[in-house]
C-alpha cells in the first residue's frame, strides 16, 4: 500500500482545489485552462494557443470509449487496436480470420467500414452554467435545459454534435461543440497475438511488448474527409526524461468525491460488480474454449471483463487504505471548517455534506436494484440493445422534447439511429450466454419472489427465457430494426417479435426504477456535489482541474520509469525483449509475420515506454505528442499502480503506458510491407 502513501501531499491539491499549484504532471486539464506556465516551469516548453488549437483540432473521441489522433490530411488516424476489435470482429463473420491475420488495406477502395464506430472532434465550447444553474425542479428541469441548449446550439445537424457536460461536479457547465464523422472505415489492424501479446498476465504491468495499434479512416460522402490540422508522425527513438503530453478522453475520475461516497463505492458497488465479472469471465472463458469462432467473438468482451476487473482490484485496494481515508476525512474537516467560518457562504450553500450522506444511503438501499434492472439490464446483449433503444424511442420521440429521456433528446438522436441500424454480426448462442447470466444473477440478487423477477422469468428458467428470446427474435436483421425505428410506436404496439415483448412488458418497472435512482440518488447526489464544488471553489480558488467526464483533456509529463520496493524500472522495452520473452504458447505466442521478420528488423528499436503522464480508462488511444506537437506514441495502458488513479494520482509511480512511433514504423516497414500507409503518415 505504499503507493496511496507516497500520495498523501499530492492529495490536499487534487481533491480540495487547494490554493497550492497541483504537483507537477498531476491533472486532466480541459484545452481552455491547460497551465501554461506550470509546464513552463517544470520543463521549459512554451505552450501557446496555437499549438492548444492544433492539437485539440487532430484529437478524435470514437464511440468505442476510446481516443484517437488525426495523423494525416487526407482522414487518416491512429488509435489502439483494443479500441476497433469489435470491428475487426465484425469484419471477420463468413470471411477470413482478421484477428489471426490481421487487416491490410492496399487501396483506399479496400478500407472496410466499421459498424457503428463514429468519431468526434472539439471544434468549440461555451459555458452555460448560468442557464442551468437557473433550472429548478430537479433531474427533470436540468434535462429540459440541457436538451434545449444541445438542440439550439448544434439544430438537428447529423454531422454535427452538441453536448453539455458538467465540470466540477457542477460548479461549472459546459456546451461543447463537436465535427461528427459517422463514416469510419478500417485501413490497418495488426494480428491479435501481436496487439494483445502478453494478455491478461501483461495487462496493467511493465515491461510490455504489444503492438496495440490501428488505422482508421475518416470519410465524408464516401470520400476520404479533408482534415489539415493532423499530428506530425515522429520515428525518433524518445528519451529519458523527453516532455510529453496526451491529448484525448479520460473516461471518468472521482477525485473529488466526498469520503461517503467513496465508502459506499468501497462497501456496496465494489463487492458484487467484482463477483459478476469474475464469474462471468468464467462461463466466457468456457465457451471461448469450444470453437476458434467462439474465441474470436469473445474477444472483444473477455478484454473488457479482464481489465475492467484488474481496474477495480485496484480500485478496492486504494478505497481500503487507511492512509488514503485518513488524509480525506481531514481534507473535508478542513473544508467544512471554512465553510462554517464564513456566514455567507454558509448561507449560499447550506450543508451538502448532509444531503450528499442521505443521497448514498438511498444509493446503499437501491443500488443492486437499479444495477440489474435498469443500468445493467440485458448485460451485454445487442439484441436486448436494440429492443431497448426501439421500445424506448418510439415512446420518447412521440413527446415534446424537453420531457424526453435525456439520452433521445433530438440532439442525440442521430448517433443513436446510426448506430442502432448499421449492419453487424450478432452469434446467438453468445447473445444467449449473456441474457441467462442476468437473469440468473438478477434473481440472485432481488429474490425468487421479487415482483420484477418473476415478472422477467414467469415459470421459466434464466436459461430457457434467454434462449427463447435470442433464438426467436428477428432484431439481428437491420432491415427489421429500420422498420420498427421509422414505424415508431404503432409498430412497436404490432411487433410479435419476442425480444421487443419482453422488453415492452418490463419497462415501466424499469423506468420505475431510473426514476427513484434519479429523484433520491444521482440527481440529489449531483446537486449536492456542486455546492461541495461551489464551497471549494469561494475558499480556494479554480487553480485546478475537474474529473474526467469523456470530453478532451491534455495530461503533460515526462518520458521516466519508476522506482517499487527498491527496483529501478527502466521506461523503455525494446524489440530484443519481445522475442525473449515469447515462448510460442498463448499468450506469449508472436505470429508468424513477427517470426519471420525477425532477422531484417532493428533489435535496438523501443517498443513500448513509459511516461508520467495522468491518464485513466477512455485514454486508449491517445496520441503521446512531443514539445513540438508531434505524435511520438499511442497510450494504451497504464501501469499496476495507476489503478488507484481513479481517486488520485501519485507522481513517484502512476505511469502511463505507450507504444512508440518508432515501433509503429519499423513495424509497418518491415513485418508487413505496408509502404502505402507508412508513405502517408510520412507526408510533410
Amino acid at each position: 500500500m505504499g503507493m496511496i502513501r507516497v500520495a498523501v501531499l499530492s492529495l490536499l491539491a487534487a481533491l480540495t482545489l487547494g490554493p497550492g499549484p497541483v504537483l507537477a504532471d498531476e491533472g486532466m486539464w480541459t484545452f481552455d485552462n491547460f497551465p501554461v506556465k506550470a509546464v513552463q516551469k517544470a520543463y521549459g516548453v512554451t505552450i501557446d494557443p496555437a499549438w492548444l488549437d492544433h492539437v485539440r483540432l487532430s484529437t478524435l473521441r470514437l464511440t468505442s470509449g476510446c481516443s484517437g489522433a488525426v495523423a494525416s490530411g487526407h482522414g487518416l488516424a491512429l488509435t489502439n487496436y483494443h479500441c476497433v476489435v469489435d470491428c475487426v470482429t465484425a469484419l471477420s463473420a463468413g470471411g477470413p480470420d482478421l484477428m489471426a491475420q490481421g487487416f491490410h488495406s492496399a487501396a483506399a477502395s479496400e478500407e472496410r467500414r466499421c459498424p457503428g464506430l463514429q468519431a468526434e472532434i472539439l471544434v468549440s465550447w461555451t459555458d452555460v452554467t448560468r442557464q442551468l444553474r437557473a433550472a429548478t425542479g430537479g433531474v427533470g428541469a436540468r434535462d429540459a435545459v440541457i436538451a434545449r441548449l444541445e438542440k439550439d446550439g448544434c439544430g438537428l445537424d447529423p454531422l454535427v454534435h452538441c453536448q453539455v457536460t458538467a465540470l466540477y461536479h457542477g460548479a461549472q457547465y459546459m456546451l461543447y461543440r463537436f465535427r461528427r464523422y459517422t463514416d469510419v472505415r478500417l485501413v490497418f489492424a495488426p494480428e491479435f497475438d501481436s496487439a494483445f501479446f502478453g494478455g491478461d498476465p501483461d495487462n496493467f504491468n511493465f515491461p510490455r511488448y504489444d503492438l496495440d495499434v490501428a488505422f482508421i479512416r475518416l470519410y465524408v460522402d464516401g470520400v476520404p474527409a479533408s482534415t489539415p490540422e493532423r499530428l506530425a508522425f515522429d520515428e525518433a527513438t524518445p528519451r529519458d526524461g523527453q516532455p510529453v503530453f496526451v491529448a484525448g478522453n479520460p473516461g471518468g475520475t472521482a477525485r473529488l468525491s466526498t469520503l461517503t461516497q467513496l465508502e459506499v463505492e468501497r462497501d456496496v458497488a465494489l463487492p458484487p460488480m467484482q463477483l459478476q465479472r469474475s464469474e462471468e469471465r468464467g462461463r466466457l472463458l468456457q465457451y471461448a474454449a469450444e470453437s476458434p469462432a467462439h474465441t474470436r467473438a469473445t474477444a472483444d468482451v473477455l478484454f473488457s471483463l479482464e481489465n475492467n476487473f484488474k481496474v477495480f482490484v485496484g480500485r478496492q485496494k486504494a478505497l481500503s487504505d487507511p492512509a488514503f481515508l485518513e488524509i480525506k476525512r481531514r481534507q473535508e474537516a478542513e473544508l467544512r471548517a471554512k465553510v462554517a467560518s464564513n456566514s455567507e457562504l454558509r448561507s449560499r450553500i447550506g450543508d451538502p455534506w448532509a444531503d450528499m450522506d442521505a443521497a448514498q444511503m438511498a444509493y446503499r438501499a437501491s443500488f443492486l436494484r437499479y444495477a440489474a434492472l435498469e443500468a445493467g439490464a440485458g448485460n451485454v446483449s445487442q439484441l436486448y440493445d436494440y429492443a431497448r433503444i426501439l421500445v424506448r424511442g418510439a415512446a420518447e420521440r412521440g413527446k415534446p422534447d424537453s420531457e424526453r429521456l435525456r439520452e433521445f433528446g433530438d440532439a442525440r438522436l442521430p448517433p443513436i439511429e446510426k448506430a442502432l441500424l448499421d449492419s453487424r454480426p450478432i452469434d446467438v448462442d453468445l447473445e444467449t450466454v449473456y441474457l441467462a447470466f442476468w437473469l440468473s444473477k438478477t434473481r440472485e440478487y432481488l429474490g425468487v419472489d421479487d415482483p420484477a423477477v418473476k415478472a422477467l422469468l414467469g415459470a421459466d428458467s434464466p436459461e430457457a427465457v434467454a434462449r427463447r428470446l435470442a433464438a426467436g427474435t428477428r432484431l439481428a436483421d437491420p432491415a427489421v430494426r429500420k422498420a420498427l425505428w421509422e414505424g415508431g410506436r404503432s409498430a412497436i404496439e404490432a411487433s410479435s417479435d419476442p425480444m421487443i415483448r419482453f422488453v415492452a412488458a418490463n419497462d415501466a418497472a424499469a423506468r420505475a426504477v431510473r426514476r427513484a435512482w434519479e429523484d433520491q440518488v444521482s440527481g440529489p447526489t449531483d446537486e449536492a456535489a456542486g455546492r461541495i464544488a461551489q464551497a471549494a471553489f469561494a475558499v480556494y480558488g479554480g487553480r485546478a482541474y475537474p474529473d474526467a467526464t469523456f470530453t478532451p483533456r491534455l495530461s503533460f509529463g515526462r518520458v521516466a520509469g519508476w522506482t517499487y520496493q527498491g527496483t529501478k524500472i527502466a521506461p523503455f522495452t525494446r524489440f530484443s525483449g519481445l522475442y525473449a520473452r515469447a515462448t510460442g504458447a498463448e499468450p506469449f505466442k508472436l505470429p508468424p509475420s513477427w517470426l519471420k521478420a525477425q532477422p531484417t528488423l532493428d533489435a535496438d528499436t523501443v517498443f513500448n515506454l513509459s511516461t508520467s503522464t495522468d491518464i485513466i480508462g477512455g485514454n486508449s488511444g491517445s496520441a503521446l505528442i512531443d514539445a513540438e506537437g508531434r505524435m511520438i506514441g499511442v497510450v494504451f495502458d497504464g501501469n499496476i499502480h495507476s489503478l488507484g488513479g481513479d481517486y488520485l494520482y501519485d507522481g513517484a509511480l502512476n505511469r502511463s503506458v505507450a507504444l512508440s512511433s518508432a515501433a509503429i514504423g519499423e513495424a509497418l516497414a518491415k513485418v508487413y510491407g505496408d509502404t502505402r500507409l507508412l508513405n502517408e503518415l510520412r507526408e510533410p
